[in-house]
């Protein structure tokens, strides 16, 4: 990938989360921690990845405010709450709220594809405290079990979730080497670089679904935000919001 246009999805980016805490501050709620780890991932996904008979499933639903920002871009008009409802002519093809749920309707929808032989993938992104949720554990044996290669789950690896770190609740010592186990092709990447986003979106995973393991900063792009618990679901107030304005402008 050249390096002009890196810099150009280095500036959406920016834009991105600049524009998602603004709505964070008129709405006056929002989860800026976390929608703030994920936005290369999405930017990557709706500039680079997706085709047309693609899906995408935001599993933290609680991370959503880049998501609309990114759809209004397409022309769409999704409904802007604080979690996603199910809304397919706008790609919401899913409601979360309750974490652990995206990807095992995610892996429901990719096996009826199997099935129908459909053409398109599925892709979930969700959050390393759904990897706590029996759910996610339990539609990856499925996804495994039928080798669900139309399915690419991602993990947004920022290591915090809600008031705590990660390791603290559920102690996860080898990801990459967890997926692989089950069946998974795993892959690591940095979550906020864009070559290393595009290489592990090109690894082929014949007769299996992928698992990339994106590590992430809570809160990135703003100094005070980053690796910062405090900002999961906190409103900035003027002065925390001119602060974060000036260094997302």
């Amino acid at each position: 990938m050249k390096r002009e246009e890196i810099k150009k999805l280095k500036k959406k980016a920016k834009d991105v989360r600049r524009r998602a805490l603004i709505l964070t501050k008129e709405k006056g709620e929002g989860h800026l921690g976390g929608s703030f780890s994920i936005v290369e991932i999405l930017v990557w996904l709706y500039q680079k990845e997706l085709k047309k008979e693609d899906k995408f499933i935001l599993s933290k639903g609680h991370s959503c405010y880049p998501l609309y920002i990114i759809l209004e871009e397409k022309g769409l008009h999704p409904k802007i709450s604080v979690h996603p409802d199910l809304d397919e002519k706008n790609e919401i093809f899913a409601t979360t709220g309750s974490l652990g749920h995206g990807l095992p309707i995610g892996v429901g929808i990719a096996l009826a594809r199997k099935f129908l032989k459909k053409k398109g993938k599925i892709y979930v992104l969700m959050g390393d405290g759904e990897l706590e949720e029996g759910t996610t554990w339990e539609s990856s044996l499925i996804a495994c079990r039928y080798k669900l290669d139309n399915l690419v789950a991602i993990v947004d690896r920022n290591r915090l979730q809600a008031l705590e770190e990660t390791g603290k609740v559920a102690l996860f010592k080898n990801l990459k080497k967890i997926f692989e186990n089950i069946g998974y092709k795993a892959v690591k990447a940095d979550g906020h670089s864009f070559s290393s986003l595009e290489k592990s979106f090109k690894i082929s995973h014949f007769n299996q679904p992928k698992m990339i393991i994106a590590y992430t900063i809570k809160g990135k792009g703003v100094s005070f935000m980053e690796n910062n618990s405090i900002w999961h679901a906190r409103v900035p107030n003027e002065t925390e919001f001119e602060k974060a304005l000036k260094e997302l402008t």
